[in-house]
């Protein structure tokens, strides 16, 4: 791809005027790992985070329920190295390519958070627990 095309695709310096943040200032994030492509989580990101990310190649997100930008792994270890950052169509998602630290992105201590499935009887966990979460994240870890 040549420079002029990758300025006409929103790369460049103004590459976060390309994304459409919602009405608090937020894009949702789907974390995929590089190799193997499975979907380790959802989080969201707002501008900082996303600057964040850019410069340090660390998965930064933004904590709705703690209202600050946090780094995958500030607390467990389980960090994620970003690989690639990408822009949906519409520009109102973002795509994180991570490799990721410790086996586990879900704060159950599982592979993916995406670990239940719906079948007849309801949702039924499918992945196993690799990590104790009380051990990540201490005692009162539900």
């Amino acid at each position: 791809m040549s420079a002029d095309q990758a300025r006409a695709d929103g790369a460049g310096a103004g590459w976060l005027e390309q994304v459409r943040f919602d009405g608090a200032g937020l894009v949702p994030v789907i974390a995929q790992q590089a190799p193997g492509g499975r979907v380790l989580m959802l989080a969201w990101a707002d501008r900082a985070a996303l600057e964040e990310t850019r410069r340090t190649g660390l998965a930064t997100y933004y904590s709705r329920s703690r209202g600050r930008s946090w780094r995958k792994g500030e607390q467990s270890g389980h960090l994620q190295h970003v690989q690639e950052i990408r822009l949906d169509c519409d520009g109102d998602a973002v795509l994180y390519l991570v490799t990721q630290d410790g086996g586990a992105a879900c704060h159950t201590g599982r592979a993916s958070c995406f670990y239940r499935r719906l079948d007849a009887e309801g949702w039924t966990a499918t992945d196993p627990v690799l990590v104790d979460p009380r051990r990540l994240y201490g005692p009162g870890t539900p």
